[in-house]
């Protein structure tokens, strides 16, 4: 992937010293990278899996500030590649939307990189739970050794699948600023199903994949930067982190009816949806009877 084409990005920052703000009323979407850990955990404390990914990666709804939120400098960014690689993805998502948006102004998302553990408007936070969006403060918080485990664990490597897991926690903040995650939330509220291969999780973050799909579709038209086996990376990606494919690897069997975020068909679907039409439009998960 030629991404060092893309132009570099202004809104990422290192994290807040001393944690940063603290205002965990709320919640933000789980980071794809999390499931895994998130099973594993599960499982080592005889819980079911489900329940716990139900919890964490439900939709996201308003998130209530604290009176008292504790501002601080941010951290200074390290200065290597991965961060300029960082700033090239999100700066090519924040030209792609911006298009998108044909006039509106589209609100770009800050991209925070921290090591360890972070807080957000979503509450604390280890790089266990991997890249994460909080819908509280509108942020993505991105622990960029991430981008080794992407292929120690969920062997995942390459670096458009990488560009992959950012492009979709944009897309959660497109959710956001569209309004999807809060119809979402009070769908929730109102007693809609959230688990399963038809619930509203799996909805939300197949659409989150389509958004990712669409960004990759434009971006390629600008900057003219995949080389051969850059997709087949992000779709490695997307299959590795299905519901179906992390259930088999931890549980030994699947069950659909515990999908918080699709399986690998459906995930790869979705991306493919919206990296050949390029058409948000087309991304509408909750329209369609079976996602």
């Amino acid at each position: 992937m030629l991404w060092k084409r893309g132009r570099r990005s202004d809104n990422v920052m290192g994290a807040e010293a001393g944690g940063g703000r603290r205002m965990p009323v709320g919640k933000g979407g789980l980071g794809i990278g999390g499931v895994l850990i998130v099973v594993v955990i599960a499982l080592f404390m005889g819980k079911n899996p489900a329940e716990l990914l139900a919890l964490l990666g439900g939709a996201a709804g308003p998130t209530e500030q604290s009176d008292a939120p504790v501002d601080a400098a941010p951290q200074p960014l390290p200065e290597n590649e991965d961060t300029d690689f960082v700033r090239a993805i999100l700066g090519s998502t924040e030209d792609v939307w911006t298009q998108a948006f044909q006039g509106g102004r589209y609100p770009a998302p800050k991209l925070v990189i921290f090591a360890d553990a972070v807080s957000s408007a979503c509450g604390h936070a280890t790089s266990a739970v991997g890249p994460f969006y909080c819908s509280g403060d509108q942020r993505i918080y991105l622990d960029t050794g991430f981008f080794d485990d992407m292929v120690r664990q969920l062997n995942a490597p390459g670096e458009f699948a990488r560009a992959y897991v950012i492009a979709h926690e944009v897309g959660h903040h497109i959710q956001n600023v569209t309004g999807v995650m809060q119809r979402t939330a009070q769908m929730r509220a109102r007693g809609a199903d959230m688990e399963g291969a038809d619930g509203l999780s799996v909805r939300q973050e197949l659409q989150a994949d389509c958004y990712a799909g669409v960004w990759a579709n434009h971006a390629q038209r600008q900057l003219q930067w995949l080389e051969p086996g850059d997709v087949e990376s992000a779709l490695n990606a997307a299959t590795a982190i299905g519901d179906d494919r992390l259930q088999q690897q931890s549980r030994g069997h699947v069950v659909p009816d515990s999908f918080t975020h699709g399986s690998s068909a459906q995930r790869v679907r979705w991306f493919r949806i919206g990296m050949d039409s390029g058409d948000p439009a087309k991304c509408d998960t909750f329209a369609v009877e079976r996602p």
